[in-house]
């Protein structure tokens, strides 16, 4: 079972891990695929816009130069600082761009063949100058040479801009956010654009790469699928969103494999202490019967001695054998009804009538049972009864039987002669007893099972102390019936004390 238990723990465990794992692969997937949705948005909507301003000066200006290629894409070069400058903006962009403008980098071939495009573009270039007409269906109406062609020289001449004319922080946190929302994942993220392992302009605030969030994609590829840009995404939120995915069969995983702990636990225990119910149940059986062989034996000894004619005759001596059926009658008379009591007490068809009662009383009437035991052992029974109060409301015989049992187990567990203490004392309302014992002690783990039925503590193999693990729970009964509280301290070879703490009455 144990072995059954541990193995689905594990396969739990494994399973859960395996669907962690396989939820950060979809979500690896998934993020590439918004990554490469994004920069395809951006892209494409560079081109859009660059588009028709191009179309504009290819439809309209016959004789191109770069200065008005340059004037109609509202891209200037200032000859004093050397700098670009776009929409009346300055900025600080590498000179090497200026260059690849001035010296013809763009390909002039491409141009003409733009420029020279057949009657399908003078077509389109009526709807341009004429009719509104639509943007995208112009551009779906695009050849793929065309468009090809207008891609390679968008490109050529966007790559000139820097990185933050071509693309804003807003648009990306946008076009992210909408990517996320169709496919259902709702995660934080920071993002930048970086040039050649260089952070640009272009980035969130709080953006730094790890390894194990962040994902990237090459932004504003050129027609040979070359790029200096790429974006990265570092989604923050993305062990949250893993955990989340996993949570509720993790937590019914958990659940149900709690229950089922418990349940195990449980039925372990209760196996534990069947076993040890069996056993004390077993020591029971035989201290019962060997306190019942002795008087039934002694009971038979005295009958046949009767019979016998010499006996018969000797009236002193029949009197002698009667006297002892009759305690020995009395003594398993005894033992049947302290296990009729305990039955009573468990099934609480015990009637105990209460009245008031003195205890000091009740403690006196104790002593007097067990005094001559004592005494004929050598030892001494000593009441120091300082309670000014001990008015109790208690039924006198059960409660009588409760100090005669304790004493006398104090003096059954006294390997010397029996040395017995009874204090009493007030402590506020109520009346405390300690009857305290010298004899050989009460381990702690005993301590603490000493009133349950057939308990008894094991001394090794020595039988030399009669009883059946009946007396403490008869007491703890009654003194619970009485509204009382009872315990004991101990030490192993230094003796122990019964505490009784009773309620007084007015």
């Amino acid at each position: 079972m144990s072995l059954s238990l541990i193995g689905i723990i594990f396969v739990q465990g494994y399973w859960i891990d395996k669907t962690v794992e396989n939820n950060e692969e979809q979500f690896s997937f998934n993020a590439k695929q918004i990554l490469i949705a994004v920069a395809n948005q951006i892209q494409y909507r560079e081109f859009e816009d660059m588009f028709y301003p191009l179309r504009r000066v290819l439809d309209t200006v016959e004789d191109l130069d770069y200065k008005t290629l340059r004037e109609s894409l509202d891209l200037s070069y200032n000859n004093s600082s050397d700098n670009f400058e776009y929409a009346s903006d300055f900025l600080d962009e590498d000179q090497k761009l200026f260059s690849a403008f001035i010296n013809h980098n763009i390909d002039t071939v491409r141009l003409k063949n733009i420029l020279n495009r057949e009657a399908e573009i003078e077509e389109e270039k009526n709807d341009f100058s004429g009719e509104k007409g639509s943007k995208i269906e112009r551009l779906r109406n695009l050849t793929d040479s065309q468009r090809k062609d207008y891609e390679y020289v968008i490109g050529d001449i966007a790559n000139l801009k820097p990185i933050h004319r071509r693309v804003t922080n807003e648009e990306i946190e946008r076009l992210v956010k909408k990517e996320l929302t169709e496919r259902d994942i709702n995660v934080d993220f920071e993002f930048a654009v970086y040039s050649k392992s260089l952070a640009t302009k272009v980035k969130s605030e709080d953006f730094t790469i790890d390894p194990s969030k962040t994902y990237a994609v090459p932004l504003f590829l050129n027609a040979e699928g070359i790029s200096n840009y790429q974006l990265f995404v570092n989604f923050t939120g993305k062990k949250k969103y893993l955990l989340s995915t996993i949570k509720g069969m993790a937590v019914l995983s958990i659940i149900f494999t709690l229950i089922i702990v418990v349940a195990y636990s449980s039925a372990l225990s209760q196996l534990m202490q069947q076993r040890q119910i069996s056993q004390i149940k077993t020591d029971f059986i035989n201290n019962m019967t060997h306190e019942l062989k002795t008087p039934i034996a002694t009971i038979n000894l005295a009958l046949d001695s009767i019979k016998n004619p010499k006996i018969a005759d000797d009236p002193d001596k029949v009197r002698r054998y009667l006297g002892m059926i009759r305690e020995e009658n009395k003594r398993m008379h005894a033992q049947v009804e302290n296990v009729l009591r305990i039955s009573q007490l468990e099934k609480n068809q015990l009637n105990i009538k209460k009245d008031k009662q003195e205890l000091h009383d009740l403690i006196e009437e104790a002593i007097t049972h067990v005094s001559l035991i004592v005494e004929d052992s050598g030892g001494y029974i000593k009441a120091h009864l300082g309670a000014l109060k001990s008015t109790i409301l208690a039924n006198e015989n059960h409660f009588v039987n409760v100090i005669v049992n304790i004493l006398d187990n104090a003096v059954k567990y006294s390997d010397q002669p029996p040395k017995i203490d009874v204090y009493t004392e007030n402590v506020k309302n109520s009346i405390v007893m300690k009857i305290r014992d010298q004899g050989i002690g009460i381990t702690k783990v005993a301590q603490k099972k000493i009133f349950e039925k057939f308990f008894r503590e094991h001394t090794g193999d020595l039988h030399n102390v009669k009883g059946h693990g009946l007396g403490l729970t008869y007491v703890k009964r009654i003194v619970d019936d009485h509204h009382g509280q009872i315990w004991v301290e101990s030490e192993r070879g230094k003796g122990s004390t019964f505490i009784i703490k009773l309620p007084l009455i007015s």
